[in-house]
């Protein structure tokens, strides 16, 4: 079931994210790739994006090359497009490529979320951190205005796995949970589910820009390509 977003334009919110503004969670659903399932040759991750209702309200598709995806696997570039109902894309992602090792902070890694495409609206930035994952929720400026962290190790074997969302004054506001989908999928697929939590009231670009981070979580701690390694931590 879809769930259309209201068409009157909010001043001061990107086209097609007016939804978003009555909404204070969000549910992100990757679909099975059976291609990907039964052979691990990695293909584009495709994603719904639901209302607390199960109402799909926006779609998400990794566009990527065969060579980057299978090559380069949970580190890859890419660009993710999330379009509504509708096929207008309404948030465009980049992620830059970067190498994964804590243990210098020129290899942190990096979402900048735009909407619409081409107008940067905010930024998700890895914080250095020996052993726990932390993430900085910027705006166009690149103003830090919220903060992710997880735990020590990012791994859902039997239960969900949350990152704080807080805010600048270190109160929590909010989350990034991983969803435990049960034994047989998390061992075969890489296929997740997520929810994100926040205030009703939180800028709409910034609702965007969790959008955007929950994606870089799940490439970074939970994509598994190839021979089935998955990151569990940030030095893993």
């Amino acid at each position: 079931m879809m769930q259309e977003a209201p068409q009157q334009h909010l001043m001061g919110v990107p086209p097609g994210l007016e939804y978003l503004a009555q909404i204070d969670q969000i549910l992100i659903h990757q679909k099975i790739e059976l291609l990907e399932a039964f052979t691990g040759f990695e293909t584009n991750n495709q994603y719904e994006i639901k209302n607390n209702m199960g109402q799909r309200i926006y779609m998400a598709k990794e566009h990527n090359d065969c060579c980057t995806r299978n090559c380069c696997g949970s580190l890859r570039r890419f660009n993710l497009t999330i379009k509504d109902n509708s096929d207008r894309e309404v948030i465009h992602l980049v992620r830059p490529f970067r190498c994964a090792n804590c243990c210098f902070p020129c290899c942190l890694q990096e979402m900048e979320v735009q909407a619409p495409a081409g107008t940067t609206i905010g930024y998700v930035v890895q914080d250095w951190h020996a052993c726990l994952p932390k993430f900085s929720i910027q705006g166009a400026s690149r103003e830090t205005l919220l903060k992710l962290e997880g735990p020590c190790f990012a791994c859902n074997c039997c239960g969900d796995v949350s990152f704080k969302l807080t805010g600048k004054d270190g109160h929590s506001i909010g989350r990034i949970s991983k969803q435990w989908s049960g034994l047989v999928k998390e061992v075969f697929t890489d296929t997740d589910n997520f929810g994100i939590q926040f205030p009703v009231d939180l800028d709409v670009k910034m609702k965007a820009v969790l959008m955007g981070a929950c994606f870089l979580i799940d490439f970074m701690f939970f994509e598994r390509v190839g021979d089935g390694h998955q990151r569990f931590s940030v030095f893993s």
